[in-house]
C-alpha cells in the first residue's frame, strides 16, 4: 500500500498590527511564538523513517553498501607476471552491485568517485546489466558543448556475481601501476582483491599482497637494507585528494632520522616507490617502517627481495598490542628470523611461545626477548625434521602483566629444497572475526594454516566454485586451544581456475587464519602467504528516533 503524501503548509508570517495594546517587543515576541508553532508542526507532520527493530538507542547491525580496496604496483620486473583475483561471499542482500578493478590512474579516480550518471539522450544503454545509482562503472552523462569530457573508469577487471572469482593480468611491464577494487551493492560485504606475482628477478619467486583499505598508519616489522637486500616501500593514492605521508624508521639503535623520509607528497590517481637503502644512511639488518600520512589517505606496501634467497610483500603487522601472535608458519620451514619493535617510551620484555600439537610450549634457548624503548631486536630460529612438529605460530606476551608494552612483530620464514631456498614474511595478525576470505587460490598447491590462540575454537571453511567452474564446498574444521592445524582437502570438485577460501567463525576462538601458496620453479619452492582477516560485511549503527525538540537543542 502505498504511503499518503503529507504536505507541509506554506508558511506565512503572521500579522500581529492589530493585536491591541502590542509594544513593538511583544509583537516580536508573538511571531517568534508563532513561527515556532509552524515549525513544530511541520516536524510533526513529516513522517520519521520507521526504525529498525529493537530498542531505541541501541546499535544495530547494518550491511555495509561500498567497500574499495588498494592493491599495490606488482614490482613484477621486466619478465614476471601478475594475476589479480577479485571475490564476494554469497550472503550480500539488497541491489545488484557492481565489482571492479581498475588501474589507479588519475582518470580512473576520478571516476569512481563521481556518481553515477544517466547515459546522453538517444545513445544506447551500456551492455550488461544497468549499475546501480552511485556505481563506479557507471556511464558518465553527455557533456555541453565545448566542455571537457568527464573521465570514464577503465575496468581492468569485473566481478559478475558473488560466491565466484574473477582473474585477469595486471599490466604487463616493469611499471605497471597500482590498482584500486570498488564493490557495491550485494558485493560488498566481504568483499576482497588478492595479487599474485611471478618473477625471475633475483631468482625465483613468488610475491604475493592482499589488496587493504587506503588508510593512515601501517606498520611493516622485518625490512632490512642488509647486504643483498633490495626493499621498497610503494605508496598508492586511490583517493581524489592529495596525501602527504612520512616514513618513520625504527632500528636496533633506535629512530632513523632522513628528511627524505618526511613530506612525502602522492598526487591523486598516483603511486611512489621508494627504495629503503636510500633512507636508512647505512646498512640496518632489521627494521620496522611505519607508514603514516599526515593528511589524505594512501594503500601502502612494502616489497623485499634478497637476491638468490627469495622475495615477497611483508605482510602489514596488527596495531601496536602488549600481546601478539604470528600465524602461519610452515610445516616445513628451515628457518624463521623474528623482528620485534615498539615506538614507545617503555621497554618491552616479551616471553616467546610456540604453538605444538599439545597447546603452546616455550622453545629452549629462546624462551624470551628484550626489545628496548624506540628500536628493534631479533631473534633466530632453526628447524629440522626431528624438532618439527608441522605448522605453527609464534606468541610473544608481557613477562611481566603490569608491565606491557605495545609492540609490532615480523617474521620471516625460509624454506629449502635442493639447497635453493624462497622466502615469505609473516607478521603480527588479527582474528578472522565472524567470516574473512581470501582469493587466488591454486588447485593442489594451497595450505590453509589456523591456530586458535586462547580457548578451543571451531570454524567452517568454504571453498568457491573456480573462475571457470567447480562445485562449491564446505568443511568443519576444529582447532584445540593453543594448536595450529593444517587444513587438507580443500579444493573444490570439478575445480577449473584459481578459487577463493572463506573461514567463518563458529565457536570459541579468537582464530587466526593464513593460505600459503605454492607454486615451485626450477626446483625452488616458490611460495607465498596472505592472512585471512575479518572482512567486516557489516557495521554498526546507532537507533534514532523523531524528537521535535532538536530545533531547540
Amino acid at each position: 500500500m502505498k504511503k499518503p503524501t503529507l504536505k507541509a503548509p506554506k508558511l506565512k508570517a503572521p500579522d500581529l498590527s492589530a493585536v491591541a495594546g502590542g509594544s513593538r517587543t511583544g509583537q516580536s515576541l508573538l511571531a517568534g511564538v508563532a513561527v515556532l508553532g509552524l515549525v513544530f508542526g511541520i516536524a510533526e507532520l513529516r513522517a520519521p523513517v520507521s526504525p529498525a527493530a529493537g530498542a531505541t538507542g541501541k546499535r544495530t547491525s547494518a550491511q555495509v553498501e561500498r567497500t574499495a580496496l588498494v592493491c599495490p604496483p606488482p614490482m613484477q620486473g621486466a619478465v614476471g607476471s601478475t594475476t589479480l583475483t577479485l571475490f564476494s561471499p554469497e550472503g550480500g542482500t539488497g541491489s545488484t552491485g557492481t565489482g571492479l578493478l581498475a588501474d589507479a590512474t588519475r582518470d580512473n579516480v576520478l571516476a569512481a568517485q563521481a556518481p553515477a550518471q544517466p547515459a546522453a539522450s538517444g545513445s544506447p544503454a551500456p551492455s550488461g546489466s544497468p549499475a546501480p545509482s552511485g556505481s563506479p562503472a557507471a556511464p558518465p552523462a553527455a557533456q555541453p558543448s565545448g566542455a571537457p569530457a568527464a573521465p570514464v573508469l577503465d575496468a581492468r577487471l569485473t566481478l559478475a556475481k558473488p560466491g565466484v572469482p574473477a582473474a585477469g593480468p595486471a599490466a604487463n611491464n616493469d611499471t605497471a601501476p597500482g590498482t584500486f577494487a570498488l564493490a557495491t551493492g550485494n558485493l560488498a560485504p566481504g568483499f576482497t582483491a588478492n595479487q599474485t606475482t611471478s618473477s625471475e628477478q633475483g631468482g625465483s619467486a613468488l610475491s604475493g599482497a592482499r589488496c587493504a583499505a587506503s588508510g593512515t598508519s601501517f606498520w611493516f616489522s622485518g625490512a632490512s637494507t642488509g647486504p643483498n637486500r633490495v626493499d621498497y616501500v610503494t605508496l598508492v593514492n586511490a583517493d581524489t585528494v592529495p596525501a602527504v605521508v612520512d616514513l618513520r624508521m625504527y632500528g636496533d639503535k633506535g629512530l632513523i632520522e632522513n628528511e627524505l623520509a618526511a613530506g612525502i607528497a602522492v598526487a591523486p590517481g598516483t603511486f611512489k616507490t621508494l627504495l629503503l637503502s636510500g633512507l636508512t644512511k647505512g646498512q640496518v639488518n632489521d627494521l620496522a617502517v611505519h607508514v603514516v600520512a599526515r593528511s589524505g589517505r594512501v594503500g601502502a606496501g612494502l616489497h623485499a627481495l634478497e637476491n638468490g634467497k627469495g622475495a615477497d610483500w611483508l605482510e602489514p603487522s596488527a596495531d601496536p598490542a602488549p600481546a601478539v601472535t604470528v600465524p602461519g608458519i610452515p610445516a616445513d620451514v628451515t628457518t624463521a628470523h623474528l623482528v620485534v619493535a615498539t615506538d614507545s617510551e617503555d621497554d618491552a620484555d616479551l616471553k616467546v611461545q610456540l604453538s605444538g600439537k599439545n597447546g603452546w610450549f616455550t622453545p629452549a634457548g629462546k624462551e624470551s626477548i628484550h626489545v628496548k624503548a624506540g628500536m628493534t631486536a631479533a631473534l633466530d630460529f632453526q628447524f629440522s625434521p626431528e624438532t618439527r612438529e608441522g605448522a605453527s605460530a609464534i606468541r610473544l606476551t608481557p613477562t611481566d602483566p603490569k608491565h606491557a608494552t605495545p609492540v609490532v612483530a615480523g617474521l620471516r620464514v625460509d624454506r629449502e629444497n635442493k639447497g635453493k631456498t624462497e622466502a615469505a614474511w609473516l607478521a603480527a595478525g588479527s582474528p578472522v572475526g565472524t567470516r574473512a576470505s581470501v582469493a587466488d587460490n591454486r588447485g593442489g598447491q594451497t595450505a590453509l594454516i589456523l591456530t586458535a590462540v586462547d580457548t578451543d575454537a571451531k570454524v567452517k571453511v568454504t571453498s568457491s566454485a573456480g573462475t571457470n567452474g567447480g562445485t562449491p564446498a564446505t568443511k568443519d574444521v576444529a582447532v584445540p586451544a593453543g594448536t595450529t592445524v593444517t587444513v587438507d582437502g580443500i579444493d573444490p570438485a570439478g575445480l577449473n581456475g584459481p578459487y577463493a577460501l572463506t573461514v567463518q567463525t563458529v565457536s570459541g576462538g579468537p582464530v587466526l587464519a593464513t593460505r600459503q601458496l605454492t607454486i615451485p620453479a626450477k626446483d625452488v619452492p616458490a611460495f607465498t602467504t596472505q592472512q585471512l582477516r575479518d572482512d567486516h560485511a557489516t557495521v554498526e549503527v546507532p537507533q534514532v528516533a523523531a524528537d521535535p525538540g532538536v530545533v531547540l537543542k
